[in-house]
């Protein structure tokens, strides 16, 4: 079996460049056919040869430095130029992270200044990479440059950027109950509610719900939602119950296989237990999960889960949210472990706390939240807001 899947491994290749050379049909992804490095005195260069339309889109990340292409609706038929002994880049890899997403990956030995254009050929593109020594602070993302000869046939919209909102629990599920008997799965399809509205007034964002009615959802199926919905961001939304009556305010999650501390322990197990409530045939993982080529952009994915986290803890902090100590904490949620989708799970409060509660029930607060929620997805989608919905 293991032959078998490296023998169709490597000819998939193979096929996808003699399909490459047919006509390129509407509605048909387009494909990667050559990755070639560009020779220069100082910096790195990279030029993608792709048959179709290219809109790839930039990814910075740091510690340590990378630099990340991501092309939707695109499949890839070229092989990847040996890069051994270069001074900036020291890694390149690039693979499949959903049915039709390439990812091109490149780890940097240094901070540089990015420079990206994209330029349209009758049915192909060609998109030049070009990375210039810097520091940190040049290590931010350029405007993407179409140079084009000819304008482009029509001013399309761009890919919207989609949000999964999660808001956890559901029908026979009820999650944790308050000391005023307010339900967990209640406040949190309000505020899911609240949030979709909020996100409504910048452009460019599509909102996906796992759920908008009192609805049980198995936690694998929420995740496998979020895939299916090509979505770029999951935020899960909760309002727990712990044993600690005084401990408030909100917190957020990432997922890691080892939890950050002993509170973040006890919620994911109380989370993860809310599949008892399914039938057997929803227990085990996805098949792909455990793909060799997700595992490849899975650090990744769990890297843009953190900047956006640590994004959003400052953002309610300025906006004045309660948080509780160490508010960016991580645990072993099932809920976030889709490996090609950036995840998170938010922790609003506390129904264990009064406080919380009487803030929790509050359609006020829960607006307030949602418009500061709503801002740091935006900013971290590159989103703004939208003419019509001031």
């Amino acid at each position: 079996m293991t032959i078998i899947r490296f023998v169709l491994f490597a000819l998939v290749p193979l096929f996808l460049a003699a399909a490459a050379h047919s006509a390129h049909a509407a509605g048909d992804p387009s494909i990667v056919t050559a990755i070639t490095q560009s020779p220069g005195k100082e910096g790195f260069g990279l030029d993608i040869d792709v048959e179709g339309p290219a809109k790839p889109r930039l990814v910075l990340l740091r510690n340590p430095y990378r630099v990340a292409l991501d092309f939707d609706e695109t499949l890839a038929a070229a092989k990847l130029p040996d890069i051994a002994g270069d001074k900036l880049v020291k890694d390149l890899r690039h693979g499949l992270v959903g049915a039709d997403r390439y990812r091109l990956i490149l780890t940097l030995t240094r901070a540089v200044r990015p420079e990206m254009t994209v330029t349209p050929d009758g049915r192909a593109s060609r998109v030049a990479l070009r990375l210039k020594p810097g520091d940190d602070d040049a290590f931010a993302l350029p405007q993407a440059t179409v140079t084009a000869s000819v304008a482009t046939k029509t001013n399309e919209a761009t890919r919207p950027f989609v949000v999964v909102l999660d808001p956890g629990h559901g029908g026979i599920d009820n999650g944790a109950t308050g000391e005023k008997g307010t339900e967990e799965k209640a406040v949190n399809l309000a505020f899911g509610k609240a949030l979709r509205d909020a996100l409504a007034k910048f452009s460019g964002v599509k909102v996906v719900m796992t759920r908008e009615d009192d609805t049980f959802i198995p936690l694998n199926e929420r995740a496998a939602i979020a895939r299916r919905a090509g979505a770029n961001l999951m935020v899960s939304l909760h309002a727990d119950s712990i044993r600690y009556k005084d401990l408030r305010g909100a917190t957020v999650y990432t997922l890691s296989e080892k939890a950050s501390d002993s509170l973040s322990r006890e919620l994911a197990d109380v989370e993860n237990s809310a599949d008892r409530f399914a039938g057997p045939e929803w227990d085990q993982d996805a098949p792909e999960i455990h793909d060799i080529l997700v595992d490849l952009v899975r650090r990744e994915t769990e890297a843009l889960s953190e900047h956006f986290a640590l994004q959003l803890v400052a953002d309610m902090r300025s906006g004045e949210i309660r948080l509780i100590n160490n508010p960016k904490r991580s645990a072993g949620f099932r809920v976030l472990r889709a490996p090609d989708v950036p995840s998170i799970l938010l922790e609003m409060g506390y129904l264990s706390n009064p406080d919380d509660e009487q803030d929790l029930k509050s359609a006020e607060w829960q607006r307030r939240l949602a418009a500061i929620l709503a801002r740091s997805i935006a900013e971290f989608a590159g989103r703004t807001p939208a003419a019509a919905n001031p």
